[in-house]
């Protein structure tokens, strides 16, 4: 099925999201929408999807008008989409997911489940997607649970599939077994739209390269385009994808972590008997899947849960029990994973932000009274080094975009002195353009002596920025291993496996 995309526009007041957006899917064609954060992307396949409504323009489905009020209009229409954050319910089984909304029954209104389960095993026979119906999707590894996702899309016989950031949760192996499976479905005559903004994945599997920025489309190209292309593309100007730094004057240990054990809210362990440490002037990378201990882990290093057992050391003193005030007065520096729950207050000014958790220095306040000057006099040197965009420092941070709310909180805890940084996917949702500057500014602190700590999911960005990486599996750090490892060694040792990997530690 072609589907052709004619000047779809969608605005949010003042605000155009998309612009006259005209693009043509090719049956059995994989055609990936490169974009960086906030170019307009999911407003676009959410308007396909039927869960927006476009202001302007149309969508042809084999060169025929198509209009789409609700996601189960797009269904009807073969119109598939595998959402970012998958839309599963973890208490049922693969079968029970994928007849949700076309449930079966025989006799008095009972389900079928024999039938939705004979109905997965024809279709991970025919498209090589191996999923056991019967197992709960809670107990599923997130690989699979995506196969199930899109399971969900081609038992609703869809043409046309969207996958929206497939690949931010899986690891290196997971990644090839998607590529393998789209590929299989391109020959299969399936067209797929493949939202991503890695550089890499795009030249893999794409048949063609449409790049949308700010919400217009600046060009569609081929595979055979280079990454600084495209990158280029993405952002408007020429931009460096290789992090420039020298090998690490390593110093004294800043931070010593022995046998840490926390436990998570529902009571199970999430961090196991975890060992480490980080010297002055390092980078030590922490590598995993989401949600193998890593968030747990970095909370309790700052205080912001207490650990069951174990022992943590900043510069040889006992810091265990502190408070998250207390870790950050010590001098850490913490860049949290979402920067819109716990790196700024979204209804605070820019100014206000850059010094929360710097205003009961003497510097900015006495007593009750904020030192306002001083604020603007801080707000006005962050904005100009480390070039936040933004229309008036007194502008609210939720008015700004991704890239620049994440420089607000880097400039914040870059702006005072530490002893430790720990940096938690502090590039999430980030444009390359705000990739590349937010990157100098780490190795820059470490290049001052700071021991950092860098806790991503991006395997790219922890081989360009860390000295040593530590790999976390099932709340373990299984392996302390050289940024020379291969990508599949390191790969074996997210999902659990042994490798072959060579200690550094």
């Amino acid at each position: 099925m072609q589907l052709e995309i004619r000047g779809l526009t969608k605005r949010f007041g003042t605000f155009t999201a998309n612009d006259h957006i005209d693009l043509t899917i090719e049956p059995g064609e994989i055609h990936c929408l490169l974009g960086e954060n906030g170019a307009g992307k999911s407003t676009l396949m959410n308007m396909l999807y039927g869960l927006l409504e476009p202001d302007e323009g149309e969508v042809l489905l084999d060169g025929k008008p198509a209009t789409f009020a609700t996601p189960g209009d797009a269904i009807e229409a073969g119109i598939g989409m595998v959402h970012q954050h998958f839309m599963l319910v973890p208490v049922f089984t693969v079968a029970e997911n994928i007849m949700l909304g076309r449930e079966q029954t025989r006799g008095l209104g009972v389900l079928n489940r024999a039938s939705a389960a004979t109905l997965v095993r024809d279709l991970s026979d025919t498209y090589k997607l191996a999923v056991d119906p019967d197992a709960l999707v809670q107990d599923l590894p997130v690989g699979v649970q995506q196969r199930v996702e899109i399971l969900k899309a081609l038992a609703n016989n869809a043409e046309v599939l969207i996958l929206d950031e497939p690949t931010a949760v899986l690891t290196p192996q997971e990644i090839d077994e998607l590529m393998s499976i789209m590929d299989s479905l391109r020959k299969d005559g399936t067209s797929i739209v493949f939202i991503t903004h890695k550089l890499r994945e795009v030249k893999a599997i794409g048949d063609k390269i449409t790049v949308i920025r700010r919400g217009k489309v600046v060009g569609t190209t081929e595979p055979t385009a280079s990454e600084s292309e495209l990158a280029e593309m993405m952002v408007g100007r020429g931009v460096k994808l290789v992090v420039d730094k020298d090998d690490a004057d390593v110093g004294e240990v800043a931070l010593d972590v022995k046998n840490l054990t926390v436990i998570g809210a529902r009571g199970t362990t999430v961090v196991r008997d975890v060992s480490f440490d980080v010297r002055a002037g390092e980078i030590l990378g922490i590598a995993g899947v989401q949600g193998n201990g890593q968030t747990e882990l970095v909370k309790a290093l700052l205080g912001l849960v207490r650990p069951a057992s174990g022992r943590i050391q900043l510069e040889g003193r006992n810091i265990s029990r502190h408070s998250p005030r207390q870790s950050l007065e010590e001098g850490i520096g913490y860049i949290p994973e979402d920067r819109s729950h716990d790196g700024n207050v979204g209804s605070f000014s820019v100014r206000e932000n850059l010094v929360l958790d710097l205003y009961k220095h003497d510097e900015y306040s006495r007593g009750l009274a904020l030192n306002l000057r001083a604020m603007s006099a801080n707000a006005e040197q962050r904005i100009d080094e480390f070039d936040i965009r933004t229309q008036s420092m007194n502008s609210s941070v939720s008015a700004l975009s991704g890239g620049n709310q994440q420089k607000v909180v880097v400039a914040r805890e870059l702006s005072r002195s530490l002893k430790v940084l720990i940096a938690s996917q502090p590039t999430r949702g980030v444009d390359v353009g705000s990739i590349e500057f937010i990157h100098k500014r780490i190795v820059a602190e470490r290049d001052k002596g700071t021991a950092v700590i860098i806790v991503s999911t991006e395997l790219d960005e922890i081989f360009a920025l860390s000295d040593r990486i530590a790999v976390m599996y099932d709340g373990r750090i299984v392996d302390i291993v050289s940024p020379n490892i291969l990508r599949d060694e390191i790969g074996l040792l997210m999902a659990g496996g042994g490798g072959t990997a060579k200690k550094n530690a």
